[in-house]
């Protein structure tokens, strides 16, 4: 069995952190009304972890979401950080929330009964890097001298 990585993520505003054991690269796409309005989107890329690997280094909020689970995020600056059913060993964090969210490549879907298909394949459709949309670069670097990370 590969021995795990330890992998570092937290929410935008730098408020949360957490380091988790990852033990592979499998993560997964919930398409669930549930998650779908927790977080704005169609879809929320996970990755499933069991609970006693995930360390919280400056913890954070809980949102009690379903008789049945709970999702953690931050109340600073409203970034999903995760889900976890109320019982179990396992929790889920969200991908993007990692610090290097690039290793990770989804394996499956779940909550299929609500996917919006027509978002799941969007290869074709125009693509614009940010650094090539001028206003906003201009706005960025009047804002704070740089682009963001």
């Amino acid at each position: 069995m590969k021995q795990a990585d330890k992998m570092t993520g937290g929410c935008a505003c730098g408020k949360v952190r957490y380091e988790a054991e990852v033990e592979n690269d499998d993560a997964y796409l919930c398409h669930c009304r549930m998650c779908q309005r927790a977080t704005g989107s169609i879809s929320i890329a996970f990755k499933n972890v069991p609970q006693s690997k995930v360390n919280w280094l400056s913890g954070p909020d809980w949102y009690d979401s379903s008789p049945i689970a709970r999702r953690s995020f931050c109340a600073s600056c409203g970034t999903s950080l995760g889900f976890q059913f109320k019982e179990g060993p396992n929790m889920d964090l969200t991908v993007a929330s990692f610090d290097k969210p690039g290793r990770f490549r989804p394996t499956s879907h779940f909550g299929a009964e609500s996917m919006h298909r027509q978002w799941i394949n969007t290869t074709g459709l125009k693509e614009m890097k940010t650094e090539e949309h001028q206003p906003l670069v201009n706005k960025w670097i009047a804002a704070t001298g740089k682009m963001p990370d």
